[in-house]
């Protein structure tokens, strides 16, 4: 129809032409039913007649044409097929009719390229079937069967699809028109083995492709492995001894150290030369924490530096602002136009909301300073006493130890001292100035220390004296808590004697045979039953009806219960021989009499 055929695009017309040749490009487009435009839009025939379809004196191209070797692709659902007569050098394919449904066909096989064709002449030869289809493409193999019919392979999958565009072509054998010599083919996927072969073949390669892919991905990403460890000996041993008192070389010996312990190379004969590669690895500890300390004290400066760089910018964020305000006053204000005022007003606003971010960031961080020294200084007053005592026990003793070096300084001065006065004597006048002005600096220095010898033995005897408060403190304390508990014994004495009177009346409770409220109920139902049944029953029969109200309930449990209560019930042997049988019966009656 001329309606569909006009929303072809020029891509989807399947004529492999040269544009400049405007008879065959007509020719495509009336076969099309279209009428014949150029590129430009103009009609390259004037003259031409859509209601003919085909233009007078031209003959149609058919895509099946000797020299063209082009199929045209499947043609969308929703567009009428239009096919056209296909001559070839043996035979005539004459099109089906376009108002009949289109030919069904199989599902497709996965890697599909061998079709079946049914419908064949009876005289057709595989010739004529090779000059039908090798314009689809290359054809590999034809299985023709001595009935109507034959497999076709191509080499290609595509070319199953022109292949396809055949199905329902009637085929004439030359100009005969002999049964024998006419035929409707039928074209439908086939499936060979083959081709699946080849279909899984190429699935495999590429998940082959695919995994390699994925493992190089994976390799690229992996970290790289760590460098394999060195088996132990003396050798070894010496160069990361040396590595460990290296800092630079420190993490790869002491990775060494770790493997060589873990694989058990620690031995007797070993063990000195590992102990003093573990001594080397304690003493980087100390580099370590020196290393921290200069770090917290880097970290410390940067807030210092920050903290004095943030103040500095709110002082001129502060002058900056008080410009604005003292130009919103009206003796400057007034001479300002009406755009200027605007300005200078969202200035001052943007510079004040900036001033008050920077202020309340400096003051989040003074806040944080003063939140961290109330950390440090409020403890649980528990913890502080405890605390207190151990410091003043330390102090003690490092004053202790400072006296006693102080001491021992003073000592080696004075002979230092006594040396000098020796050889004053015996040096050169020259030498007297310079060996006069040592001693003062010694006397200076010998006077220096006497003082702060005197400030340790006043702080060591106030330290004393507050460790003697502390002593009495905790003895007071210790009486008080005697005092207590001697307290809290005497209440627990008056309550004991208290309870002591309770307790007879429960003990007249307890020593009674039944125990607890659920006896008491068994009791009750036992003799219930017991005095319907009066000539006894088994404990068998006793429990069977007990177990009905409660599931619970064991021979045992009852058997016991009754043999404490002798008053109540009694147990008594009826039968002879094979047929003895013990019975239990109620006594409560003249169990009362007797009690």
């Amino acid at each position: 129809s001329t309606d569909g055929g006009r929303n072809l695009s020029l891509d989807s017309i399947p004529m492999g032409l040269p544009m400049s040749d405007p008879t065959a490009w007509a020719t495509a487009m009336n076969n099309l039913g279209m009428a014949p435009i150029g590129m430009t839009g103009q009609p390259l025939l004037p003259d031409f007649d859509p209601a003919l379809g085909m233009m007078t004196g031209i003959p149609p191209i058919n895509p099946m044409m000797p020299g063209l070797g082009i199929v045209p692709p499947p043609i969308p659902p929703d567009m009428p097929a239009v096919k056209e007569i296909i001559h070839c050098k043996s035979c005539t394919l004459f099109p089906p009719n376009p108002h009949l449904p289109p030919p069904a066909t199989r599902e497709r096989p996965p890697g599909c390229k061998t079709v079946f064709v049914g419908g064949l002449p009876e005289n057709g030869t595989e010739q004529i079937i090779m000059e039908v289809f090798e314009q689809c493409g290359e054809v590999i193999a034809i299985r023709k069967s001595k009935k109507n019919f034959c497999h076709i392979r191509f080499a290609e999958e595509f070319m199953v699809d022109k292949a396809l565009y055949l199905s329902g072509y009637r085929i004439r054998l030359g100009s005969s028109t002999d049964k024998k010599d006419t035929g409707r083919l039928h074209v439908d996927f086939a499936q060979a083995r083959d081709d699946l072969y080849e279909w899984e073949c190429k699935q495999r390669m590429l998940a082959r492709e695919e995994r390699h892919r994925r493992r190089l991905a994976e390799e690229r990403f992996r970290p790289p492995s760590p460098p394999p460890v060195v088996h132990y000996s003396d050798h070894e041993c010496s160069v990361v001894a040396e590595k460990l008192k290296d800092d630079t070389k420190f993490s790869e010996a002491i990775q060494t150290l770790l493997t060589w312990i873990e694989r058990g190379e620690v031995n007797r004969r070993t063990a000195n030369n590992f102990y003093s590669m573990i001594q080397s690895a304690n003493s980087h500890i100390r580099r370590l924490v020196n290393e921290k300390a200069a770090h917290e004290k880097e970290m410390e400066e940067a807030k210092e530096k920050f903290k004095l760089a943030l103040s500095g910018i709110l002082v001129q964020f502060e002058q900056i602002v008080a410009v604005y305000h003292s130009a919103s006053k009206q003796k400057a204000w007034d001479h300002f136009t009406k755009a200027q005022r605007k300005n200078i007003s969202v200035w001052c606003k943007q510079a004040e909301e900036i001033r008050n971010i920077h202020n309340d960031e400096l003051m989040g961080i003074r806040r944080e300073e003063e939140m961290e020294m109330s950390d440090e200084e409020i403890e649980d007053p528990s913890e502080m006493k405890e605390t207190e005592e151990s410091a003043l026990v330390s102090q003690v003793e490092a004053l202790k130890e400072e006296n006693d070096s102080l001491r021992w300084q003073l000592d080696a001065y004075r002979n230092e001292v006594e040396l000098l006065k020796q050889e004053q004597g015996k040096a050169s006048r020259d030498e007297d100035t310079t060996k006069e002005q040592q001693m003062k600096l010694l006397q200076q220095a010998l006077q220096g220390m006497q003082k702060h010898l005197l400030k340790v033995q006043e702080e060591y005897k106030k330290r004393e004296a507050e460790l003697e408060k502390v002593k009495e403190d905790k003895l007071k304390i210790e009486t008080l808590l005697e005092n207590l508990k001697e307290q809290e014994s005497s209440t627990s004495r008056v309550c004991a004697c208290s309870q002591e009177k309770e307790c007879p009346v429960e003990k007249t409770l307890s020593n009674s045979p039944v125990k607890s409220e659920r006896e008491v109920l068994l009791v009750g139902i036992i003799s219930t039953f017991l005095h319907v049944h009066p000539f006894g029953a088994s404990i068998e029969y006793i429990c069977s009806y007990l177990q009905r109200l409660d599931s619970k309930i064991c021979t045992a449990e009852v058997e016991v219960l009754m043999t404490r209560l002798q008053n109540t019930f009694r147990q008594e042997l009826s039968g002879v021989g094979a047929s003895l049988e013990k019975r239990w019966k109620f006594c409560g009656f003249d169990g009362l009499k007797m009690t």
